[in-house]
């Protein structure tokens, strides 16, 4: 301060406006025009800088304010999330284990009903052979009755002769003239 003061008291010895020049003394000039300075900037800037820390000071604050709201609802958000999370784990779980049982009683349905449609085709199967043992024996009799009626045809034929031909006609048509007779 001391420094400061005498620099004001020396501004009385300088000599008169006669002589104009720079002073190239550096330690003279430069710590009156430093002190000066400063001392117009504190007097002056004091409160402009002030109020640019205090408005600083407050957007750093309702900052700070704002993350915190966000961060408060990020977390809340966040825990509406893992309640939701567990929830559908939990409904998954219930569809895994629902799921799983359903497709066990569809496997044992499919099994049942796979089982009953082989049993269906073993009974079709069974009815198929015995339809066709059924025709095959219609047919080999046909054909044993076919062979033993013609077989009697020709003995028959080789034993008559016309004379025993017409007494077996006339003998037919006699039972039949009795039967009618009968009937009326």
């Amino acid at each position: 301060m001391k420094n400061v003061t005498d620099s004001f008291v020396s501004l009385g010895h300088w000599p008169a406006a006669g002589s104009f020049g720079f002073n190239t003394d550096i330690l003279a000039t430069n710590p009156i025009n430093l002190s000066v300075v400063i001392g117009v900037l504190i007097f002056f800037g004091k409160g402009v800088l002030s109020d640019l820390l205090d408005n600083r000071k407050q957007r750093i604050l309702n900052t700070i304010r704002n993350s915190e709201e966000l961060r408060g609802g990020a977390i809340e958000q966040l825990e509406k999330a893992r309640a939701r999370l567990r929830k559908v784990q939990i409904e998954a779980d219930q569809f895994r284990v629902n799921g799983y049982s359903e497709i066990e009683r569809e496997k044992l349905n499919l099994i049942n009903s796979t089982y009953k449609t082989l049993e269906q085709l073993e009974n079709y199967k069974n009815e198929t052979i015995q339809f066709e043992q059924q025709r095959a024996i219609n047919q080999v009799r046909q054909r044993v009755f076919q062979q033993a009626l013609q077989g009697a045809l020709g003995t028959l034929n080789s034993c008559l002769n016309n004379e025993l031909h017409l007494r077996t006609i006339s003998a037919n048509i006699g039972m039949l003239g009795a039967i009618k007779e009968i009937t009326d």
